[in-house]
């Protein structure tokens, strides 16, 4: 009898060890660029913080032994020459640990301590088990001892620096186990009749049906659908906090937030196989929507953001959601949307328009999504295309939101109101073959070397033949073997690794991709679709990547990096199988 394929292996250094629903993850990433020696309970409550050490010891506690790490979405493995350590999610706020050959050491984090930091450690005799209580975090991390013994006890109840935690050690060779919780103040001891093989299978199990709910169209050609798709599953977490509903977070190293353009592409790749989920993600935001109708810059566990607003990319978000989602919203849902989207679309139309202007404005190129383009250079507070670009579609998904609720004077304004901003944007901001920017203060318009002066490609079949061919031409100059970059690799304002100012970023590729195939360039289409997919199934699911090396930059396990390799692997998947 085979076994069950366990799914893909990966590297814990790019991607974090986690579970669906679970706020901490095992991972060495303990801070924003910052890689520990050791795997590290990394707790996602209240900000980003490293709370337990795990460390695998040899025969005598005082020995490190030298082992590989190894993981698959369901288990997560020390391997060392004399024996090996496994770990597996039982639920999203325990881990059962087994160990044979080796022993483990459980130690508070190192913090820079200071009267009300660090981790508080002592033994609760009521439940017979070993608790740290992090400051950081505001949550107890409790260890029950299954089997094996303890080895050794270090700092209970001490104040101030120094070690703390315990080591355990098998008896005789009969292994050890332990489970680990993250939990609030107090619980019942931990008491459970599953093995830990029965928990390493239902979690891997339970990744299985993720993926077969939101790949089933997978194959050879598309080789990353799977590793994608445990990017997306393991950063989701349950509701907690500020979070009000579930949520995958962009990443579950130190991106751990819900930005307010991001969620978008998850909503899209989850609507077909999880529709709930995808919804969820499509609303959280609008859950902060504040009186002005603007939506925040990002919201997270204890924190939600307005000091930037996002783009508005929810008009052309949701109409493609929903023709993906398996059963259409329901009129009430269809309301509950139609009215978020008004007060988001009149925050545009009414805050970030100059008296007697037509086009909106951006106040920072955090607004736009891409924080530090060079379209920002000249000035910042400034009208830009890409804007108009959005809004147009917001304008048009409002007016078939209108009519599909019977409000037709509504519809007819909608309508009205995207055509006149179609014509401003393009008498107003369309130069010779290029759109240019305008600065709110001066007047004064510019072009510039960064893809964000060619999004209006995102109108589709919206523009006329003429501007969306220009503009077809004008991609295909920023087209390197590996994808789109941000910005002219000519241009002398490109960086390697200068964020908006050169690397290939997902969300832009998308929205590119989609603009150019509804506008009828479906070769251009077809090939930056296969650059971007063949990027990702080398160089995996990075914030972004080097135009020029393919290499991924800074936050590695990005999920709406996955999310867009998804969107376009099934669109591929489909069209191949036509």
């Amino acid at each position: 009898m085979t076994a069950a394929p366990s799914g893909p292996a990966f590297s814990v250094h790019d991607i974090p060890f986690s579970t669906y629903g679970s706020w901490f993850d095992i991972s060495p990433v303990v801070a924003e660029k910052t890689y520990a020696e050791d795997l590290h309970l990394v707790s996602h409550q209240n900000g980003m913080h490293a709370v337990l050490r795990m460390v695998p010891l040899g025969t005598t506690t005082a020995d490190r032994a030298e082992t590989r790490v190894e993981a698959t979405p369901g288990r997560l493995s020390w391997i060392g020459e004399s024996g090996r350590i496994d770990l597996a999610y039982e639920s999203p706020d325990t881990v059962r640990l087994r160990g044979s050959g080796l022993g483990l050491g459980v130690l508070a984090a190192a913090h820079t301590l200071t009267p009300f930091s660090g981790t508080y450690f002592f033994h609760d005799p009521a439940a017979d088990a070993h608790v740290f209580t992090s400051y950081e975090t505001g949550r107890r991390y409790r260890v029950t001892v299954l089997s094996g013994s303890i080895a050794e006890a270090a700092g209970a109840q001490a104040l101030g620096g120094g070690d703390r935690g315990l080591a355990i050690t098998q008896d005789g060779g009969g292994g050890w186990e332990i489970a680990v919780e993250e939990l609030d103040t107090s619980r019942p001891p931990y008491a459970t009749s599953a093995t830990f093989d029965d928990i390493a299978e239902s979690a891997r199990g339970a990744f299985a049906d993720f993926v077969d709910a939101v790949a089933p169209w997978r194959s050879s050609g598309t080789p990353a659908a799977e590793l994608a798709a445990y990017v997306v599953w393991s950063a989701t977490v349950r509701p907690t906090g500020l979070v009000t509903r579930p949520a995958v977070l962009m990443s579950k190293h130190w991106m751990d937030k819900v930005w307010s353009w991001d969620h978008c592409f998850n909503a899209l790749a989850l609507a077909p196989g999880c529709p709930e989920l995808a919804l969820d993600q499509f609303a959280l935001p609008f859950d902060h929507q504040d009186d002005s109708g603007a939506l925040p810059d990002s919201v997270t566990h204890s924190e939600v953001l307005y000091n930037f607003v996002k783009p508005p990319i929810h008009g052309w978000a949701f109409g493609h959601l929903r023709r993906r989602l398996p059963a259409p919203p329901d009129q009430a849902q269809l309301a509950d949307i139609y009215g978020r989207l008004e007060r988001w679309t009149d925050f545009w139309l009414t805050a970030r328009r100059a008296p007697d202007a037509e086009l909106p404005y951006y106040q920072h190129g955090n607004d736009s999504g891409w924080d530090n383009a060079t379209t920002f250079d000249p000035e910042r507070v400034v009208v830009t295309a890409d804007l108009a670009a959005f809004l147009v579609l917001q304008l048009h998904e409002l007016a078939c939101l209108a009519g599909e609720l019977g409000k037709a004077d509504e519809e007819r304004r909608w309508t009205a109101m995207a055509e006149d901003i179609q014509t401003a944007l393009l008498d107003q901001l369309w130069t010779d073959d290029r759109f240019v920017a305008r600065g709110v203060a001066t007047g004064n318009t510019w072009s510039s070397d960064s893809l964000l002066d060619l999004m209006p490609v995102v109108l589709g079949e919206h523009l006329p033949v003429e501007v969306s061919s220009a503009l077809a031409d004008h991609v295909k100059a920023h087209l390197t073997p590996y994808g789109l970059a941000t910005e002219l690799t000519t241009s002398p304002h490109y960086l390697a690794d200068g964020y908006w100012r050169g690397p290939i970023w997902a969300p832009a590729t998308v929205l590119v991709e989609d603009g150019l195939r509804r506008a009828g360039h479906h070769r251009l289409a077809d090939d930056i679709s296969a650059r971007f997919r063949a990027l990702c199934e080398t160089h995996g699911f990075a914030e972004n990547f080097d135009a020029l090396t393919g290499t991924g930059l800074r936050d590695r396990a990005y999920t709406w990096t996955a999310s867009s390799y998804l969107l376009l692997a099934e669109a591929h998947a489909h069209r191949e199988g036509r």
